[in-house]
């Protein structure tokens, strides 16, 4: 009989130094140093050890698709979902989705919805993996653990999925630590700030808040809503993470709880319905 629970509890597994990560890099044409160092950053990263056994019906994976652009900047891929989807519909969102009863773990997953919702191929040596970070909670009820990788070939092209995927476009990473719009002479940057933030109340104690932070697209004129909550927040630790730098702005809320704490509250929750929503 299979495991209840989410394979990958110790990450620590899915951290061990890269040792083709020079050869990696070699094959990148125009790399900025700044953009070395963060591929550097990220492929060393160590997180903290998970003490907390998930159900993997609560589980679930993004992944983190980063590339070279043509001035040697890093981006991410990120996806505008489809209309006709019963959650989040039409939410600008990293590919990924809950786990399958087949994936041994958390890359697994990220990989095989990346494939499925945007045809990114799962070849390690085109796509290599960078790190895993510690697992993130959405919508109060989902564990969304990270997984960070490098699309190195850049002949790659997307294949949407339709009925999950509208469409997809990139972001710089070094965006999500500043309160500057990368979009200068987007009409939306001028009318709205680039970097806005909503404070929620906590279930557990609505006195304390969780800080959700909001990034304009520069596509919003196009129908293509901001990058907010879980993936806002993904996207700034991993460029934290990568820069070795903390945002412009101020990340967490007063007395805003930790993850450890809101996850922990989440899964004493017997709301199991949540829990069958579709990442």
């Amino acid at each position: 009989m299979s495991s209840p629970y989410y394979f990958p509890i110790d990450l620590l597994g899915f951290h061990r130094p890269r040792p083709h990560l020079r050869e990696y890099v070699s094959q990148i044409p125009v790399l900025k140093q700044e953009s070395r160092r963060c591929i550097r950053a990220l492929a060393n990263y160590t997180p903290r050890r998970q003490n907390i056994k998930y159900p993997r019906e609560r589980c679930a994976a993004v992944l983190v698709a980063l590339f070279v652009g043509r001035k040697g900047d890093l981006y991410v891929l990120l996806s505008k979902r489809a209309s006709t989807l019963r959650t989040y519909a039409g939410h600008t969102a990293l590919p990924g989705g809950k786990a399958d009863e087949n994936d041994r773990n958390a890359e697994e997953t990220a990989r095989r919805e990346a494939f499925e919702e945007i045809g990114l191929l799962t070849d390690k040596s085109r796509v290599p993996l960078l790190c895993v970070l510690e697992p993130f909670l959405a919508g109060g009820c989902l564990i969304v653990t990270p997984v960070v990788v490098l699309v190195l070939d850049n002949t790659l092209r997307p294949v949407l999925n339709a009925p999950e995927v509208a469409q997809l476009f990139s972001h710089p990473l070094a965006s999500f630590l500043s309160t500057d719009s990368p979009f200068p002479l987007d009409q939306s940057a001028v009318e709205f700030p680039y970097h806005s933030y909503e404070d929620i109340p906590f279930r557990k104690d609505p006195s304390r808040k969780i800080r959700a932070h909001r990034f304009l697209t520069g596509r919003e004129a196009g129908g293509v809503k901001p990058i907010f909550g879980v993936t806002a927040n993904i996207m700034i630790r991993v460029a934290s993470i990568g820069y070795s730098l903390e945002p412009e702005f101020l990340l967490k809320a007063p007395n805003q709880p930790g993850m450890r704490e809101r996850i922990k509250y989440a899964l004493k929750g017997n709301d199991r319905a949540q829990a069958r929503t579709k990442l």
